[in-house]
């Protein structure tokens, strides 16, 4: 009994460093990465993310299919062109993420859907699951766009690090005909391999505490982190 309250114990403080997402900590988009090879071009990309957070967008929003409130930017540049849906990465903004990358969309004539990932931003729910639910809300978020500006809208989908993976997941489920084109910014293979190396980045050997991992999220995060790879 003491083992399995140990074992509970612990995949249950595991599960809130790595999958838990306090509401309070989701809308920094000035939370810009650390290290020396990102330091000289902060001040750059505080000018990027203040441009495009100043944007006119409408907020949209669909329900995922486990009943979330998920949430959107839209932004329209004209009528009748395709629709890019933006995922961003994990524990990110998508504000921070696509700054800069925006005006390469806006200038080849793309109206743009730009997701809050579950869990983060302004979307409902707790619980991060590295792109295992999230590929069912990419979905949700191509057939709102369908229903929105019609059977022939043309999409493309395009995702940085966890967001990348997301869209790579995504395509496994059958993608409506409308979906043209995914691009993949340096997405992860699989949750697995991305949290096993970051374990051993961290000193920490994953054969030891990949099992807290996987059980914290399958017992309270409610998924499968070998359900799905990219």
């Amino acid at each position: 009994m003491k083992q399995l309250i140990i074992c509970g114990l612990s995949s249950f403080i595991i599960y809130l460093f790595v999958f838990y997402s306090p509401k309070s900590k989701r809308n920094n988009i000035y939370n810009l990465p650390t290290g020396e090879q990102y330091l000289p071009h902060h001040e750059r990309m505080r000018k990027g993310i203040e441009e495009f957070n100043s944007l006119p967008y409408e907020r949209v929003s669909v329900k995922s299919f486990d009943g979330l409130s998920l949430s959107a930017k839209y932004y329209h540049q004209k009528d009748n062109v395709p629709v890019i849906i933006a995922f961003h990465g994990y524990r990110a903004t998508a504000i921070r993420d696509f700054s800069g990358g925006q005006k390469l969309w806006f200038s080849n004539g793309l109206n743009a859907l730009v997701v809050d990932q579950r869990a983060m931003g302004n979307s409902e729910g707790n619980t991060i699951t590295f792109g295992i639910k999230e590929r069912r809300d990419c979905l949700s978020w191509i057939n709102y766009c369908i229903d929105r500006f019609g059977k022939d809208v043309k999409i493309m989908l395009t995702g940085i690090s966890m967001g990348a993976s997301t869209i790579l997941m995504a395509n496994d489920l059958n993608l409506p005909k409308n979906v043209k084109g995914i691009i993949a910014d340096c997405p992860f293979s699989s949750p697995k391999q991305i949290i096993c190396k970051v374990c051993e980045d961290m000193k920490m050997p994953s054969k030891f505490f990949y099992p807290s991992i996987y059980l914290g999220a399958r017992i309270f995060g409610g998924f499968n982190l070998n359900e799905q790879s990219a």
